[in-house]
């Protein structure tokens, strides 16, 4: 069967989107099939590939190790051709996926590099700014973003899971607030959130509601997406949250991202001494993830990284 390379690399990427996946991560995926496009070429190939032995898979890993001198750039590399020939194995293009049994070098994790948190308290006190000087969709947008705002600070979530949460998922725990955290392959689990989130949710539900019942709008997911001029969907995508975040890093000149500000709440739960195992539930990610970094980061420059629950007359 004739096929064409670019036009299955294509399909793999729509697929990725079909899947949920975030912009950027399609938009590394691209990237990374480019390199080994880029590879093919260097060896007159020219993107046809019938078959892909052991010998060109070795070539291809002292490719990368050349090119690259990060092991988790080339990591990545290798993930996503190896997700790329499992596809093609799929439609049945390969009878077995050439990349199963090339060897990577560990992930080498990053040292955090959370936001401080003086810009924390700053870009809170911008985000209620907002919400004080406007009013409409631009208001309803606003406190949206400062609920976005406390579910990455105060509760410490991703942007995948802010994606999937509905109203439902706030949860009433004596006088403040948990999060519900749902994934389809391991229990659910929730979070607490500060107490200063109490006041701003309610604000953002009487604003929602009020926005909601004048266009007549019907959407049980917590978050939503919108334009100038009208809601467009219910849900936010990573996407619009990283649109967001783009947004807070021009205007305040920092760099901010749903990143920085996630690892600025694991470190204000260190702080706080919250048992690590609690941390690490909290996180959703298993008994043996290790906290060693932060660990070593807070003992190299603990002024540096003071971090708390934002109080009630923090605006």
């Amino acid at each position: 069967m004739e096929w064409n390379l670019i036009d299955k690399q294509q399909e793999f990427l729509k697929q990725l989107e079909r899947q949920g996946k975030s912009f950027n991560t399609v938009k590394n995926y691209k990237a990374d099939l480019q390199c080994f496009n880029t590879f093919l070429i260097a060896k007159q190939q020219h993107l046809k590939i019938k078959t892909f032995t052991t010998i060109q898979v070795q070539e291809y890993s002292q490719y990368l190790d050349k090119k690259y001198g990060s092991p988790n750039s080339v990591r990545r590399r290798v993930q996503a051709l190896r997700l790329f020939f499992d596809y093609l194995l799929m439609l049945n293009i390969f009878p077995e996926n050439p990349l199963k049994k090339m060897a990577v070098s560990p992930k080498v994790l990053d040292d955090p590099e959370p936001s401080p948190f003086p810009e924390v308290i700053k870009t809170y006190e911008l985000l209620k700014q907002r919400v004080a000087s406007s009013e409409g969709l631009t208001q309803l947008v606003n406190m949206r973003n400062v609920v976005i705002f406390h579910l990455i600070y105060g509760s410490g979530l991703k942007v995948s899971d802010l994606a999937k949460l509905s109203f439902e998922s706030i949860l009433k725990d004596k006088s403040n607030y948990r999060v519900l955290v749902e994934h389809p392959k391991r229990d659910p689990y929730s979070i607490p959130l500060p107490a200063v989130f109490n006041r701003d949710f309610h604000l953002y539900q009487n604003l929602r509601s009020e926005h909601f019942e004048k266009q007549g709008l019907e959407i049980m997911e917590l978050l939503f997406n919108a334009n100038p001029y009208k809601i467009l969907s219910g849900g936010l995508s990573p996407r619009g949250t990283e649109l967001f975040f783009e947004e807070i890093r021009r205007e305040l000149k920092t760099e901010m991202t749903a990143k920085s500000l996630r690892q600025s709440c694991i470190f204000k739960w260190l702080n706080m001494n919250i048992n690590h195992a609690t941390i690490k539930e909290w996180l959703g990610v298993t008994p043996g993830y290790s906290l060693e970094l932060y660990l070593e980061e807070l003992k190299k420059d603990p002024a540096g990284k003071v971090f708390q629950d934002l109080e009630e007359d923090d605006e």
